[in-house]
């Protein structure tokens, strides 16, 4: 997690210096930024003497009598310091230290336009308390109709698609299937196969097909974490065991490789970091479109019957199971094994794709997916399936029952550990006898005959290990994926007016989706004004709240200003990188920024974001926080929950009885990109202005560092977002572009919207800039 602290800061010296620092800074030092004699006073509890070395000058100061063990700000003598770089060391239990030129400065009035809390503690906000990973266990929701179920079923496929780079679905280049003979029996012949999911990217494995011209029913048979992938044929699992026994039966059985096992070679299993992430390339994606590319090489085959395909697959392949067929609806009938769990959503990367397990999301509800085709649950005693008869079957079962189809789903489980073994895929062979091959008295009591195993290295489709020659590597796959995917979403963006509202319509809740944020309803907000928070000053009054959602638990520290009378007010949210404390003078007051918009008439809200200020305690360094494994499947990125606070904030001012309801919003420093991409989903706030920042929005390296958020750059990060501002009828005004925040992307969408209202410019801006554009709107 990267914390973003109360910056150090000083006005200029002309008129006299003043600095602040909490406890949580006071390693890092002052810098003094003129020599003269400091004031200092020290926020400490009332009830204790204070002291505090400023480099060589000590300065310390009594009790100041009837104290009651309350934190507050006192002056406790002064300092004569010279310019540059000095020490810090507090005494005892200090949260913060203030020095100013000024003898009239007062620190305690001062903080209150620095701090929401007169109490040196972080706000408490549910994010930073609690984070899900894949061994939390989750509670199935309620579904009252099958409206509701299917609106959360279409997000759930939503985010499998965007999580895995798949939307709008790649072009389906030419398979190039490569199909070689292995063994012909009396009732089944064995294959070796490959084909290119991607150009050049190769999926391999093995076809056991029935004797006969057909047309078949068919499964796709993905394999778990065995030693030996498809090939595993042990007690605890066979592949070539179920797929020679789907042959038999009738069935047409296709085992194919996880990526890095066997004969997949291109790629390491669990391979990638951030920078791919950003695409929604990850091991998770590639096999996900490998085995939607398998339901389209079955298809390919004469004797397969296209109307009758399906899939089963245990642990891992359980995982690719259900991921295949909640996004892929050709798939008829599915057995995922040991896999659908309250307990546990898988420890690969390959089960655990960004987005896909957001806002409590788990196997749960991705299981019933299949709803209301046949599915069949098989679950152990020995691992995390223990509860699936009282837990996720019931659960599960609860969807089918709002098709009226809860016969559909049924559920075995067997007193083993982990597994595929006999047991179960005698369940499975029963179940498929019966709902695929609709001879439910035949395979009442199936069991699997004995089998006889072809040599491995006849069953590879590269004994030698070696792969073909002229193959592209790893990177090279993955900047063709990079290519693709932004080729992909660049032809869609809109070209014209009409192209726009196409696009709104179709792909307006992308960002939603991907960032995971949303706008609030106003009886979802709980406002939290402290004790003794409102004050009036010269002209204005301030207000010192901690803003939430009830949903969520979440918290946003905040200062709103306003003038002060009774007249509706237009508001203009506020964001600075450095937190709400850069946005007001040191000395004491709003900043000249907040200044200017009061003097025009305008209320201000400014606010920290997730991280910043108030976020963490003035008294020590935050810890960074234990996010568990897998973050990007179970949780927002910090950038995501900063885009939400602002969203937060815009609703929050909206939502005032002495607000007209019209918000605008500014971004400083990097909240620029947050602010851009929170006006792409509020299109309600009017006009926005955005410091970029010189952010270098090309570069994926700097997306990373900056502003993290998987899969963003795959949905046309920054374009998207001007596509969306200016197709609502949005005024953008950017900033600080430098020579690296390129905005070609965002000119286009402005002129395909035809909307006029858009201004570039590359140095920084001043206050009154700001203020010009933001005008009597």
């Amino acid at each position: 997690m990267t914390l973003i602290l109360c910056t150090l800061m000083a006005i200029a010296p002309e008129s006299g210096a003043t600095l602040w620092a909490t406890a949580a800074e006071f390693a890092n030092g002052l810098d003094v930024p003129q020599s003269a004699t400091y004031h200092v006073w020290v926020w400490a509890k009332d009830d204790a003497s204070a002291e505090v070395s400023l480099g060589s000058q000590k300065v310390a100061g009594g009790t100041p009598g009837n104290g009651k063990g309350q934190y507050a700000w006192r002056r406790i003598g002064e300092a004569p310091l010279e310019t540059g770089h000095i020490a810090v060391t507090p005494g005892a239990g200090m949260a913060g230290i203030a020095l100013s030129t000024d003898p009239a400065f007062d620190a305690a009035t001062a903080a209150r336009f620095r701090f929401v809390s007169d109490e040196p503690v972080a706000v408490r906000d549910a994010r930073a308390e609690a984070a899900r990973n894949t061994d939390t266990c989750v509670t199935f929701p309620h579904f009252e109709s099958q409206a509701e179920w299917e609106a959360h079923a279409i997000q759930i496929h939503r985010r499998m698609l965007l999580g895995s780079g798949l939307m709008p679905l790649p072009e389906r280049a030419p398979l190039n299937a490569k199909i070689t003979e292995v063994a012909r029996h009396d009732d089944y012949i064995v294959e070796k196969v490959s084909f290119e999911a991607r150009p050049g990217f190769l999926v391999t494995g093995n076809i056991y097909r029935p004797v006969g011209e057909g047309p078949f029913p068919a499964l796709l048979n993905p394999h778990g974490h065995w030693d030996k992938g498809r090939l595993e044929d042990g007690e605890r699992g066979s592949v070539p065991a179920r797929c020679i026994t789907f042959a038999r039966m009738g069935i047409v059985s296709f085992s194919y490789d996880m990526i890095g096992y066997n004969d997949s070679l291109q790629f390491k299993h669990g391979w990638g970091g951030p920078k791919e992430m950003l695409w929604g390339i990850h091991p998770f994606a590639f096999q996900l479109w490998s085995s939607v590319r398998g339901v389209d090489f079955l298809e390919s085959l004469s004797y397969v019957d296209k109307n009758r395909i399906g899939c089963v697959g245990a642990s891992g392949g359980g995982t690719q199971t259900f991921a295949l067929y909640t996004v892929d609806s050709r798939i008829k009938i599915a057995a995922p094994v040991n896999m659908i769990s309250c307990s546990m959503q898988g420890g690969c990367p390959c089960e655990n794709a960004p987005l896909i397990r957001l806002d409590g999301v788990s196997n749960m509800d991705i299981g019933a997916m299949m709803a209301p085709r046949p599915l069949l649950m098989v679950a152990a005693t020995g691992d995390w399936t223990v509860e699936t008869p009282r837990v996720e079957f019931p659960a599960v079962r609860s969807v089918y029952a709002l098709y009226g189809a809860r016969d559909n789903v049924e559920s075995e489980q067997f007193d083993y550990e982990h597994n595929f073994n006999l047991d179960s895929r005698q369940a499975v062979y029963r179940f498929m006898g019966k709902r695929f091959l609709n001879q439910p008295e035949k395979y009442a009591a199936f069991t699997e005959p004995a089998y006889q195993l072809e040599p491995f290295d006849a069953l590879r489709v590269f004994s030698d290990g070696n792969l073909p020659a002229g193959l592209p590597s790893k990177d090279e796959i993955i900047a063709q994926t990079v290519e693709s995917s932004r080729a992909k979403w660049e032809a869609i963006l809109p070209a014209d007016k009409t192209g726009c509202d196409n696009f709104l319509r179709k792909y307006g809740t992308v960002f939603e989706d991907v960032i995971d944020v949303f706008v609030p309803e106003a009886n979802d907000l709980v406002v939290k004004r402290i004790k003794r928070g409102m004050d009036r000053h010269e002209g204005y009054v301030t207000e010192r709240l901690v803003i939430g959602r009830k949903s969520v638990g979440d918290a946003v520290p905040a200062v709103f200003y306003r003038p002060d009378d009774a007249e509706l007010r237009t508001s203009v949210v506020v964001v600075n990188d450095r937190g709400k404390a850069a946005m007001a003078e040191p000395s004491g007051g709003p900043g000249p920024l907040v200044r200017e918009l009061l003097d025009k008439g305008r209320a201000v809200l400014v606010i920290d974001v997730f991280g910043q200020g108030e976020h963490n305690s003035p008294l020590a360094a935050a810890a960074p926080r234990d996010t568990g494994r897998f973050p990007d499947t179970f949780e927002p990125t910090d950038t995501g929950r900063r885009v939400q606070d602002v969203l937060t904030a815009l609703a929050y001012c909206r939502s005032r009885r002495d607000t007209t309801g019209r918000t605008h919003l500014v971004g400083l420093g990097d909240a620029g990109v947050w602010c851009l991409f929170a006006s792409a989903v509020d299109d309600k706030a009017v006009r926005i202005f955005v410091d970029a920042n010189a952010f270098a929005n090309e570069s994926d390296e700097a997306w990373v560092e900056k502003h993290y958020i998987p899969c963003i750059r795959s949905v046309g990060d920054l374009s998207t977002a001007a596509t969306f501002i200016a197709a609502r009828g949005g005024a953008l005004s950017i900033a600080n572009t430098s020579d690296a925040f390129k905005t070609a992307g965002i000119e286009r969408a402005f002129k395909a919207a035809e909307n006029k209202e858009l201004a570039i410019n590359p140095a920084a801006a001043a206050p009154a800039d700001i203020v010009a554009w933001i005008g009597g709107a």
